[in-house]
């Protein structure tokens, strides 16, 4: 986990419980007999984002639909703080100069929550489907932060990523993403028992807090999603100094690094992070020098 990960050192409950109390009524004890939570129940791994988020990031309302992604908001810090280091090592920006750009939102809007919190980043966020974006406008709203600081564009093409979204001129300091990780909904629902069997030991459980089919697959999964992600960067690279997104698998990095010299930018880098055992990284890109 980064340095500056705020949870680098695990859940203080007590400051969680004082920040959000309904918390206490999914506390457990683990097998060494310390305060956890069930990561199977749906309902308690939102309410420990609740929790995190009011405490840590000055967010005082934060839900999501039955059904959508629940992020870790640990992991989903240490992209951020990634991205902070690379803007840090190759830009002159400062924090009140950084505008970032991300891609599919969904409809828990972290990321943007996260940069605004943490260095009071500005940010649009980009999704395709109708109930992400009105529970994000909602979340927004109620937390009153202005569009100006973070504001929601609809993708109205299942083809596009940057088309429609990014305006003529309009800069940003970096783009980042967390992509459709499956091929297709049979890829999906297996993740879903493995993820199911890893939690509770049962393959047959379901969790409802894994995600709708837009945030979990695409065709050509996250391969191609990324894949064509760098080819259509090649029409914005004036509008965006750093392009990033995540690659959760292993096995498409050397693929999509190929396919990024295709399109021949000034410099790439592939960012190594890492969440407990778990091992994730992202790739960045710029045509500006």
């Amino acid at each position: 986990m980064h340095k500056d990960n705020l949870h680098k050192n695990g859940y203080s409950f007590p400051k969680l419980i004082t920040a959000y109390p309904p918390l206490s009524n999914f506390i457990i004890k683990n097998k060494v007999g310390e305060d956890t939570i069930n990561f199977a129940d749906a309902a308690a791994v939102i309410a420990l984002n609740k929790a995190l988020l009011k405490a840590y990031y000055n967010v005082n309302y934060w839900d999501i639909p039955k059904g959508y992604l629940c992020p870790p908001v640990p992991g989903r810090a240490d992209y951020i703080l990634g991205v902070k280091d690379l803007l840090l090592e190759n830009t002159n920006l400062k924090d009140q100069q950084i505008k970032g750009l991300d891609i599919g939102t969904g409809a828990n809007i972290i990321y943007p929550l996260l940069g605004k919190s943490l260095f009071g980043w500005d940010f649009v966020g980009s999704d395709i489907e109708e109930l992400s974006i009105d529970n994000a406008v909602n979340i927004l709203k109620k937390n009153k932060i202005s569009p100006k600081k973070i504001a929601i564009r609809r993708q109205k093409s299942s083809t596009a990523i940057f088309r429609g979204i990014i305006r003529e001129n309009e800069r940003f300091a970096f783009s980042m993403c967390n992509p459709p990780f499956h091929k297709s909904f049979e890829d999906a629902q297996k993740g879903s028992r493995r993820k199911a069997k890893n939690l509770t030991g049962k393959s047959e459980v379901k969790l409802n807090f894994g995600g709708k089919s837009n945030e979990l697959w695409c065709d050509g999964g996250e391969y191609q999603f990324i894949k064509s992600m760098i080819s259509e960067s090649v029409n914005y690279q004036q509008n965006v100094v750093w392009f990033t997104t995540l690659v959760s698998k292993q096995e498409n990095v050397v693929p999509l690094l190929k396919q990024l010299k295709k399109i021949k930018p000034h410099a790439y880098k592939v960012i190594d992070m890492g969440q407990g055992q778990k091992k994730s990284r992202f790739i960045a890109w710029t045509f500006m020098k």
